[in-house]
């Protein structure tokens, strides 16, 4: 259960708003990082904000800063002062982004993630590229970028004439190192169908036994030694499926099935082993695959207000906390906006810091959080 506190609205009355003037909700930075509080929302401009963090002392981030010269934020005068989105030129947009990501680098943790989503923008019916133009501003300043995800929103875009729909945006996976934490286990997608029984053989989720595999193998040009570890591979195989370790594989067998990728050594090493070998096998454990990179998420709607009109939803951060944030870590958003990070964080067992430039969001963020916990 969460221990929450009274969490006020915050009067401006008789106060001069400066960015890096900080207001807690529930804990503050330094509780959370200490174990003491399960979330802190703080009111003021991320890239100050940031600087108060100790280095390497986050595990995840996930985030979606304002987009160039997309949306009209609902900001006042003075917060309207610190906000980034509104510039004139893509590069300035890029550089005010870039130097709060490298404090977002200097406060994660050498095996921490950052998951950065971020939509593009139409500039005189030029596509101006901003995502690919921030992440490779980012490899520039050393991040490593691990993954590209589409996220497929389902819906689009219906007013255009002369050109495809937008349906699409993307979120890039950032990590400061190459040995960096990841638990595919987490986030694995189970097979649908095990294996089955039919006239005493074994059969696989799609049907496959091994009769044809090894036929193919008693017909092909492989050397005695090939055949005979072939088949050794083959009954193996088909050893791990009565057992449940694997559900279904495919075998390639020189001369009768092609490479998938390149049949040049060079480039491909399955090419090289099918060489060697004469043979190699796919398999399909039963514990799951891992997700692609195209993700079917349609946009949220229940925390879409007048207020904010650009909530992403927390289905779109299950696999970035559950896969790149161990259980107990913290995530931070450096653009919390209306509070989806740090709700999801918590409902995945992490706790959170949430940043934005906007009081009137946070306090949406603070009644989002305590509607869902």
């Amino acid at each position: 259960m969460l221990k929450h506190t009274a969490m006020q609205n915050i009067s401006r009355q008789h106060m001069v708003w400066r960015p890096e003037e900080i207001t807690f909700r529930n804990g503050s930075i330094s509780s959370v990082v200490a174990g003491q509080s399960d979330y802190a929302l703080v009111w003021g401009d991320c890239l100050k904000i940031l600087k108060t963090i100790s280095d390497d002392s986050i595990d995840c981030v996930v985030t979606s800063p304002p987009y160039f010269q997309q949306r009209d934020y609902d900001l006042t005068r003075e917060e309207q002062k610190f906000a980034i989105g509104g510039e004139k030129r893509v590069g300035e947009y890029v550089e005010k982004l870039t130097l709060v990501f490298d404090e977002v680098k200097r406060v994660m943790s050498p095996h921490g993630s950052f998951w950065l989503n971020i939509g593009d923008k139409y500039i005189n019916k030029d596509l101006a590229g901003v995502p690919w133009r921030v992440a490779l501003a980012m490899k520039d300043r050393g991040w490593i970028l691990r993954d590209d995800i589409i996220w497929n929103q389902l819906k689009g875009t219906q007013s255009v004439k002369d050109r495809m729909r937008d349906v699409y945006e993307h979120v890039f996976h950032f990590v400061k190192s190459k040995q960096y934490y990841f638990d595919g286990d987490r986030i694995r997608i189970k097979p649908r169908n095990g294996v089955s029984l039919s006239h005493g053989m074994v059969i696989s989720a799609t049907g496959v036994s091994g009769r044809k595999y090894r036929s193919q193998i008693e017909k092909s040009d492989l050397s005695g030694d090939e055949k005979k570890a072939a088949i050794g591979a083959l009954d193996a195989v088909i050893k791990e499926m009565q057992e449940g370790k694997v559900v279904d594989f495919r075998m390639t067998i020189r001369g009768f099935q092609r490479i998938y990728h390149s049949e040049s050594n060079a480039i491909s090493g399955r090419a090289k082993e099918l060489e060697d070998k004469g043979f190699f096998i796919l398999k399909m454990w039963s514990k799951g695959h891992l997700p692609s990179n195209i993700w079917d998420i349609v946009p949220e709607d229940k925390w879409r207000k007048d207020s904010h009109c650009a909530v992403y939803p927390e289905a779109l951060l299950e696999i970035p906390i559950k896969a790149t944030c161990p259980n107990g870590g913290i995530v931070l958003d450096p653009f919390v906006g209306t509070g989806s990070s740090i709700s999801a964080a918590l409902n995945y067992g992490c706790k959170g810091i949430g940043i934005d430039l906007s009081n009137k969001y946070l306090n949406i963020a603070r009644a989002r959080i305590e509607d869902g916990h």
